[in-house]
């Protein structure tokens, strides 16, 4: 699935070439994607200028004036700066089409994204009242991780993935910053202190930014908008290698189950 790294490289990619521009139309191929894509957002989109684009969580937010395109890529979605010629695949269901010709085209194999229209406060929309504090801004910080973490027993991995607390830190990036900072994933998120929090919350800035210089990670589907895999994977400290030798210590990489989701950490590193 798409996390922060692979959602803000998109973001990057696309904002030069589609900022400032005006927006032609839409072309729908399969409006059943998560959600139904409104059957009047060609109607609605038609004519206005793209100002900008941002990102909340794993959203990208299109900014259009007079309201903005959501978009998010789902769990093997990807956008893609194209020529309006070349022709659609399979998989490809929706293309915001500039004037001149250019689109960019969701591609989205297992139909999970999703394409919204919000003409009202963006804040006030259901999927981003509720949201936490964005990882990569300046007011997150280890306090802000300590002071959320009292009284709760459920482990620090899971504390870091609820996006009530902290957005964008999905599963792969939670397990690399976890490992930097040498926090085992167990570790009930209550009882860390202070100063390992502050060390973390370091740790996850850094995994973060350092995975969006390395344009993400391509595991399965992923590519940026120009169609280039990401390359973080093959900086992994632990993440995928079970059984493989820590990088730091040569002990056997561990996997465990944790809320559904793989968890990975070197049991002598990691405390």
């Amino acid at each position: 699935m798409p996390e922060l790294p692979e959602v803000e490289t998109t973001r990057r990619g696309l904002a030069p070439h589609v900022e400032g521009r005006k927006i032609a139309g839409v072309v729908v191929r399969n409006p059943a994607l998560r959600w139904p894509v409104d059957e009047n957002l060609g109607i609605e989109i038609s004519g206005a200028t793209l100002n900008g684009i941002s990102r909340r969580a794993k959203y990208l937010l299109f900014d259009c004036g007079r309201g903005t395109l959501i978009l998010h890529l789902g769990m093997s979605g990807s956008l893609r700066y194209l020529e309006q010629h070349i022709p659609a695949q399979k998989h490809d269901h929706f293309d915001l089409v500039f004037e001149g010709g250019s689109i960019v085209r969701l591609r989205d194999p297992r139909r999970f994204g999703a394409v919204l229209w919000e003409t009202g406060d963006i804040g006030n929309n259901r999927l981003f009242k509720d949201l936490g504090v964005e990882p990569l801004n300046p007011e997150f910080s280890g306090n802000t991780l300590h002071v959320l973490s009292r009284g709760r027993s459920t482990s620090v991995k899971q504390f870091l993935m609820d996006s009530h607390i902290v957005v964008g830190v999905g599963n792969i990036y939670a397990n690399e910053a976890l490992f930097r900072a040498g926090i085992s994933p167990l570790n009930p998120a209550g009882r860390i202190g202070a100063g390992r929090y502050d060390r973390l919350a370091d740790e996850i800035r850094a995994t973060l930014l350092d995975a969006i210089l390395a344009g993400g990670s391509s595991l399965r589907d992923f590519v940026d908008s120009s169609g280039k895999p990401g390359y973080f994977q093959q900086n992994y400290f632990v993440y995928g290698r079970a059984d493989e030798p820590c990088l730091r210590c040569s002990s056997p990489v561990r996997q465990i189950r944790q809320g559904q989701r793989s968890s990975f950490y070197c049991p002598k590193c990691q405390r």
